[in-house]
């Protein structure tokens, strides 16, 4: 969440509230009118809308019937399962930094989920599971007005069927559930009612399934990131080797060598979890092997550069060795005759990392900016794979590595990854 410090309000002795943050200051401000100062433990204040004749009218606001602060991942997972099973009706709202999400239940069933996070709104989740290009997601947004809504509005310029959109719309509903699940830190509240206007569809998705779903999710998950780290990596397959079975064949179909986990998403119509699920069981089986994405741009190149130089930085230092790396590192440099050059006036940091703008003007007057992109990806490739040269004897024999999600990679093999892409000939 945000700095805690610009949501801070001071109650004086006189019990006037003064917003001591900017954000305080603001939540405030949205929040003109009467309140009334409910009953609640010394260390909370809580108070709800009531308007100037002091009394909770229905047109005040929903009663909230729950609420609460939300500290480690998963912890929703309790709350969703008590409405679930109390069959209450209602809004569950999740307020995560900026994010909004809200579900809405009736009778032990999700009917509808709604989020502001760009990557769960309707145009995008259509966009992920090839429903619509690019340019169609733009063409239907255009669309848009006070009395069409988004998915509408494609349905009327012809992109997709109504029976597609529903659909889409079920997925989108599971996908907000999931992330509400997932969240670590935030607040919640359950409301008794809510506006039927703003539900676009009605849903029946049993809670107990999606909870089931989504706990089996975030177990697996951990697993597949180990071999599967994003959804912008790129699957291959191994020559001779034979086609899966059924379950898994329309995936291994759409692995070219080029399209990334989320283009196979769109090829075949599903989501990113069961895309990846299907292609860690092609890892596991030996059909396919997993390729880091290359970067987009000179930028990217010295940003993942950064990644890879501060890892090792973090280890030898830890270690106890980062002064030798480093004046290993300064020879090398130096005798190699152009990093000198690469890296005026931009580093190496303390951790060894890169100033990005600087680097990439020094290597545009080194090479000119047609080939600025290749040697430079070269040049840093070479210093990183010598870095890592040079501290892995001093690790060798040490008990350090790195997670990544749950499961412990070695420093060699994280760098090895990380700086894959920079390859010359990747």
């Amino acid at each position: 969440m945000e700095d805690e410090r610009l949501e801070l309000v001071r109650i004086d002795s006189t019990g006037t509230a003064h917003p001591v943050g900017r954000t305080a200051s603001q939540r405030l401000r949205a929040r003109q009118g009467a309140f009334r100062l409910m009953p609640a433990p010394g260390h909370l204040v809580v108070m709800r809308y009531v308007g100037e004749d002091g009394k909770r009218d229905a047109e005040d606001g929903p009663v909230f019937r729950l609420s609460g602060e939300v500290t480690t991942p998963g912890a929703l997972c309790d709350i969703v399962a008590l409405i679930g099973q109390a069959g209450w009706a209602g809004e569950l709202v999740v307020l995560d930094g900026t994010t909004s999400r809200s579900i809405f239940f009736e009778h032990g069933h999700v009917i509808c989920g709604q989020s502001t996070m760009e990557g769960e709104r309707l145009g995008e989740v259509l966009y992920r599971y090839g429903a619509l290009t690019e340019q169609q997601v733009e063409e239907t947004a255009a669309a848009v007005t006070a009395e069409t809504r988004f998915g509408e509005a494609a349905v009327k310029l012809g992109f997709l069927t109504n029976e597609k959109l529903f659909h889409l719309m079920g997925k989108q509903a599971e996908e907000i559930v999931y992330a509400v699940l997932l969240v670590g830190d935030g607040m919640f509240y359950f409301l008794e009612t809510y506006d039927e206007a703003r539900l676009p569809c009605r849903l029946n998705i049993s809670v107990n399934s999606l909870l089931m779903e989504g706990v089996r999710r975030m177990d697996e998950t951990k697993y597949f990131r180990e071999r599967i780290p994003s959804d912008q990596h790129v699957p291959e397959r191994l020559p001779d080797r034979t086609p899966p079975e059924e379950e898994f064949l329309k995936v291994y179909e759409a692995v070219d060598g080029t399209r990334s986990v989320a283009d196979i998403c769109r090829v075949v119509g599903q989501g990113e979890f069961e895309v990846t699920q299907a292609l860690f069981q092609l890892v596991q089986a030996g059909k396919i092997v997993v390729h880091a994405p290359r970067p987009t741009g000179p930028a990217a190149i010295v940003a993942l550069f950064n990644t890879a130089i501060s890892l090792i930085f973090k280890e030898v230092d830890g270690a106890g060795k980062g002064g030798e790396v480093r004046e290993q590192l300064s020879s090398f440099a130096t005798g190699a005759g152009v990093y000198d050059a690469l890296f005026r006036k931009a580093g190496p940091g303390e951790d060894g990392t890169l100033e990005i703008d600087q680097v990439l003007e020094n290597v545009t007057i080194l090479v000119g900016p047609e080939q600025g992109e290749v040697m430079m990806a070269q040049w840093l490739y070479e210093y990183v794979s010598f870095a890592m040269f040079v501290a892995e004897p001093f690790l060798r024999n040490e008990a350090f590595s790195l997670r990544a999600g749950a499961a412990e990679l070695p420093l060699s093999k994280k760098v090895a990854e990380l700086i894959a892409p920079l390859a010359p000939g990747h």
